[in-house]
C-alpha cells in the first residue's frame, strides 16, 4: 500500500466517511491539532521512559501519558467522523469516568507537591518545558474543539476532557519536577524600569 494517495494535492482531504473537506476545515484543525499534541506527549513519554532508568517513580507516569494518547486518538477519531450511526460507536471511547481519573491523578499528586504561591515559568529540567509544551497545545486542541462544536453541534465531554487533560498536563509538570527533586521555576513580577 502507498502512504501517498495524491488525493490531498489540491488542498482537499477526507473526514472518516469519506466525505471531501478542505484542509482548514474545523474538524481537520481539531484533530490535526490533537494529533500534534499526541506526537509531543510521546516525545515526553520516550524522554520519561529513559529518565525512569534513573527515577524509577517517572515510570507510571509515562504508563499514564500512553493511556492518554490513546483516548486523544479516540478523540482525534470522533472527530473525524460527522454524526452518524458510525461516530456513535466511538463516543464509549471518553466517558465521564475518563474525566474522573484525570481528576483524582490532579488531586494525588497535588496532595505530594508543595502548595503554589507564584506562577510557574516552563523550565528547570527538559521534561517540565516538555509537559508544557504538551499543556499548550492541548489549549490550543481545546480552543480548535470548541470551534467545531459552536459550528456544529459534537459531544460536551469531548470539551471537558480537552479542558481538564490541559491542567492535568500542569499538573504533571509539577509532579515530574517534585519526582526529579528539581526545583520549579517560579514567576516574579519583576520591578519597574526608571
Amino acid at each position: 500500500m502507498k502512504i501517498y494517495t495524491k488525493q490531498g494535492d489540491t488542498g482537499q482531504t477526507a473526514l472518516a466517511t469519506g466525505s471531501r473537506v478542505s484542509k482548514t476545515n474545523l474538524r481537520i484543525i481539531a484533530y490535526g491539532t490533537i494529533d500534534e499534541l499526541n506526537a509531543h506527549l510521546g516525545l515526553l513519554r520516550d524522554h520519561l521512559e529513559v529518565e525512569s532508568r534513573t527515577f524509577p517513580a517517572l515510570n507510571e507516569l509515562a504508563e499514564k501519558i500512553l493511556l492518554i494518547q490513546g483516548e486523544l486518538f479516540e478523540i482525534g477519531s470522533e472527530l473525524a467522523c460527522p454524526p452518524s450511526p458510525k461516530s456513535a460507536a466511538l463516543e464509549a471511547a471518553i466517558d465521564p469516568l475518563t474525566l474522573t481519573r484525570l481528576e483524582a491523578d490532579m488531586d494525588r499528586w497535588q496532595g505530594e507537591l508543595p502548595p503554589l504561591h507564584n506562577f510557574t515559568i516552563a523550565g528547570g529540567n527538559h521534561l517540565n518545558s516538555q509537559a508544557h509544551i504538551a499543556r499548550c497545545i492541548a489549549r490550543r486542541a481545546e480552543r480548535a474543539t470548541v470551534a467545531v462544536h459552536e459550528s456544529e453541534k459534537i459531544r460536551p465531554l469531548l470539551l471537558a476532557y480537552l479542558n481538564r487533560l490541559s491542567d492535568w498536563l500542569f499538573v504533571l509538570s509539577r509532579a515530574i519536577s517534585a519526582k526529579l527533586s528539581s526545583p520549579e521555576t517560579l514567576w516574579h513580577k519583576q520591578p519597574p524600569r526608571s
